[in-house]
């Protein structure tokens, strides 16, 4: 693909990576994903907003030469994870004269991660303005969105806001804006789920610190970029700020049927009593499908055999996961059966903390599931049916 003209002089200079499925060595990427870096041409000036992964390198050197840049003054780092940056010492390196503007705390990053020497940066603070000539630069600090060096960067004149991470969505697509808009919803949802929940906190303080300004596109260097930008800021601020749904999630593994019988009984009993319920069986899941499912949940049930005298393996992971996403649950239950003892409840609820959900009464089998058990998952799912609507969830 070439360059593609946003505004008059507003270039995308990114890559599409149709085929990358994994990210950090951990995030499914079922759709591929794009690396957006943008290019404005002031009457003076000349600034890139953020770079491309380096896998991607010669794609945005390729770019810059289709456009005959020759000089360019500032490199904007909104970000210093590689994804963003890693490109960057290429581009220092073709154009001499650059300074690479961010954060101080990004600054330190980078010269870390990338050993980009000191004199080559400039630093800026919240809401300091660079002049390209005919357009404005502003600065906006948004620290833990997600990592604690971020920055936003506001082109004043055309009211575009290029936020990094923040509303993107990992999405391989050749549409500039976006045009499937239950395709991107979903995409943009794994996104906030699998890196913007645990800082559901500082994303609702960064919706504010964003709102009074007037903007025309929103361009995250993930995805395709927003026309209409109240379509992803709506769905963020009902992300970050709404109450949870009346939504059970219940992930979980069955050895030998036992707790597949109490799972698919649970999952019947809080059916007929109104309860939604979305079932992982984590021999298969998509952890983002998972991470998704956690953002609108109430109530998370895990169910899990015993090996070892402890939880499954892939269970912990699970409960591991649910843990470092921080969502916005309520209750949390443990169902699934032993031979001869155990410590599985125990285990599982250890490793929760960050989790400040009630924890209801587990229901745990001696091997096959008997009338007792299920009369106690009737119990469990009455307890979670009531629950729910006590909160005003159902």
């Amino acid at each position: 693909m070439k360059p593609r003209e946003m505004r008059p002089q507003v270039y995308w200079v990114g890559a599409i990576d149709w085929d990358r499925r994994l990210f950090d060595a951990l995030i499914p990427l079922p759709d591929g994903t794009s690396y957006n870096s943008y290019l404005i041409e002031g009457s003076e000036k000349v600034a890139l907003i953020d770079t491309v992964d380096p896998t991607m390198e010669q794609v945005l050197v390729n770019h810059l030469d289709h456009l005959e840049v020759k000089n360019l003054d500032y490199v904007v780092a909104n970000h210093a994870e590689q994804d963003h940056s890693g490109t960057l010492p290429r581009v220092l390196e073709k154009y001499p004269q650059a300074k690479v503007v961010c954060t101080a705390k990004c600054k330190g990053m980078l010269m870390d991660l990338l050993l980009i020497p000191d004199a080559r940066f400039m630093t800026v603070d919240d809401k300091e303005t660079i002049s390209l000539g005919d357009r404005t630069l502003e600065f906006i600090h948004a620290p833990w969105v997600h990592w604690p060096e971020t920055m936003l960067t506001y082109l004043r004149e055309d009211k575009i806001l290029f936020p990094c991470d923040f509303f993107g969505s990992h999405l391989a697509t050749t549409d500039m804006y976006v045009t499937d808009g239950g395709q991107v919803y979903e995409a943009a949802k794994r996104y906030y789920a699998e890196i913007m929940m645990p800082f559901r906190a500082t994303i609702q303080k960064n919706l504010e610190k964003i709102k009074d300004y007037a903007i025309d596109i929103i361009a995250p260097s993930h995805g395709p970029m927003y026309d209409k930008p109240e379509f992803i800021l709506k769905a963020y601020h009902s992300w970050a700020f709404d109450e949870p749904g009346n939504i059970v999630v219940l992930p979980y593994i069955s050895m030998h049927d036992s707790t597949r019988k109490m799972v698919e009984y649970l999952v019947g009993a809080l059916a007929k009593r109104g309860v939604t319920v979305k079932q992982f069986d984590l021999t298969v899941t998509d952890i983002g499908k998972l991470a998704m499912s956690l953002v609108d949940a109430a109530t998370i049930v895990i169910g899990t055999p015993t090996v070892l005298a402890g939880a499954h393996p892939n269970v912990i992971y699970a409960a591991f996961l649910a843990n470092a996403l921080r969502p916005n649950l309520k209750f949390a239950s443990i169902i699934g059966s032993y031979g001869w003892g155990g410590k599985a409840v125990e285990q599982l609820a250890g490793m929760i903390p960050n989790l400040k959900v009630e924890l209801l009464e587990p229901v745990l089998s001696k091997g096959v599931p008997k009338e007792t058990d299920f009369r106690a998952l009737d119990n469990l799912a009455d307890t979670i049916a009531q629950k729910h609507k006590e909160q005003g969830f159902a």
